[in-house]
């Protein structure tokens, strides 16, 4: 039998959870959001985001594939903007597409946004919010930015349940949280 894992607390939209610590490098962990099938956390999370983007002009929401998709989708629905997904491989039924390499600090590999060609029709000179689950080290943050700029779509804000980190580094992201990083000593 595996001995329990170690966990974080967090309160965020009013809600309670603990996030699992899984160690990403040697002696640094991070706590996990995993909102897929959280349902009753996205729905809180969205409504609460919704608040926070209501004094922003924005014509759609854009995120990278694949655990902030049901944000995404549950914020669209709040907020009454398209939402447009970044995937993170290319099928031939996305036409021409636009991409731009990233790194993720979950894989620690090199990956790859690609906009789809319909949905580069839908930003083209629009203004968009980046949207992510946890903002840790803005890899993904950054690839998303170059993507959409490639559309010709302006980034007037960009929105997290948590970021991660230094929270310094983070004051222009909308969010609802900060989630630190554990060191050992």
């Amino acid at each position: 039998m595996t001995e329990p894992r170690e966990t974080y607390r967090v309160q965020v939209a009013g809600l309670d959870r603990e996030l699992p610590l899984f160690e990403v490098a040697s002696g640094v962990r991070i706590a996990v959001l995993n909102i897929l099938g959280d349902t009753e956390l996205v729905q809180a999370c969205a409504v609460a985001l919704a608040e926070k983007l209501a004094d922003l002009d924005y014509d759609a929401l854009v995120t990278a594939e694949a655990k902030s998709i049901p944000l995404a989708y549950a914020l669209s629905v709040a907020t009454e903007k398209p939402y447009i997904v970044l995937r993170k491989n290319y099928k031939p039924y996305m036409g021409v597409t636009l991409y731009a390499e990233t790194l993720s600090i979950t894989t620690g590999k090199p990956q790859v946004l690609y906009l789809d060609e319909k949905d580069n029709e839908l930003i083209k000179d629009k203004r968009v919010i980046l949207l992510d689950d946890v903002i840790s080290t803005g890899s993904t943050l950054k690839g998303m930015r170059r993507v959409v700029e490639k559309a010709g779509a302006k980034v007037v804000g960009q929105a997290a349940i948590f970021t991660e980190g230094d929270p310094n580094d983070w004051n222009q992201i909308i969010s609802l949280g900060h989630l630190p990083i554990f060191k050992s000593h």
